[in-house]
């Protein structure tokens, strides 16, 4: 039965609310969330500092025990690099940095003196590069003032969360909205499942829920992936085989956005039936800026969805 995708004549006002309620939440908590990650970024900063003896020593030994540093270094420079322009500057293998930057890790085959030379490349720009006005002890033979270090970390870990503004408000709404999915749920006494329980999606008895559970598919080609899927539910009233409810948290500060990501669900929906058949079910949990273009495209696919302004459609999915 559908809950939300059979009632366009409702889109337009749920849209409104949603819109206002995630712009409410923008304007009284996302600068809390940037501003705590900017604390922590800013110890990350103050320690990279201290390893490379205050930016004058990016020795290929540092950047071998901490290559996750390199993002910082990037943005040391005057001006901060982006990864590509590194790279050319450098003339090093992209590999190699799209590994220190994504994985932070170092290359599996590069190794041993190549390595070395490599990573001494990227040293010899960030050293060369490095923004004085940030780091005013460079030009000078004294040694920076704690104060000095504070400051200059603080604005290089402004620049690393501007560069990833938004997947840090991302991830402080999805973690809201996690939260209040978890609210609801034990409101009507279901239990968390926890990593201790070790248990598979399949084996979930009813009246349980997960969050970020992997989901195994079958991919066109024969191959078995995971998919992860941020809430997973077992309706009380389920049969033990049953499949549990799936439902993805989505939230958007734009509308421009959602809709250049809306395949996103749909590949997910197409995976999940090819593996499981029709029986899956699939749904939405959103807040923020989801207009009738993405809700018509989702509802086409056979995908459902709950408002958070309207938390209380959970009960109509059988919860």
């Amino acid at each position: 039965m559908a809950v939300n995708l059979d009632k366009p004549h409702l889109w337009k006002i749920d849209i409104a609310q949603s819109v206002d309620m995630y712009n409410d939440w923008f304007m009284n908590f996302a600068p809390r969330a940037f501003r705590e990650t900017r604390i922590e970024v800013t110890k990350d900063v103050e320690a990279t500092l201290r390893e490379t003896n205050n930016l004058t020593n990016v020795a290929p030994a540092i950047l071998r025990k901490h290559p996750g540093v390199l993002p910082t270094l990037r943005m040391s420079t005057c001006p901060p690099l982006a990864v590509d322009r590194l790279i050319g500057l450098a003339a090093i293998p992209s590999s190699l940095v799209k590994r220190m930057e994504n994985k932070k890790k170092l290359p599996v085959r590069l190794r041993g003196a190549a390595l070395d030379i490599e990573l001494q490349k990227i040293g010899d720009i960030i050293e060369r590069m490095a923004d004085p006005d940030i780091f005013t002890w460079l030009n000078r033979t004294e040694p920076p003032l704690q104060a000095e270090i504070r400051r200059a970390a603080t604005i290089v870990a402004d620049r690393l969360c501007g560069s990833v503004a938004n997947p840090i408000i991302r991830n402080a709404q999805e973690k809201r909205q996690l939260a209040a999915i978890q609210s609801w749920l034990e409101t009507f006494q279901y239990r968390k499942l926890t990593v201790q329980d070790g248990m598979k999606f399949s084996d979930m008895p009813p009246g349980t829920f997960s969050f970020r559970m992997n989901i195994p598919v079958t991919l066109e080609t024969g191959k078995i992936i995971n998919i992860p899927i941020d809430a997973v539910i077992k309706p009380k009233s389920s049969q033990r085989r049953e499949m549990p409810i799936l439902f993805e948290a989505k939230s958007a500060g734009d509308f421009t956005n959602v809709n250049k990501r809306r395949k996103e669900e749909a590949i997910k929906m197409s995976q999940l039936r090819r593996t499981y058949g029709n029986q899956v079910r699939f749904s939405l949990f959103l807040c923020g800026y989801f207009d009738s273009g993405y809700l018509g495209y989702e509802a086409a696919e056979g995908i459902d969805w709950v408002w958070e302004h309207r938390i209380d459609d959970l009960a109509s999915f059988g919860l």
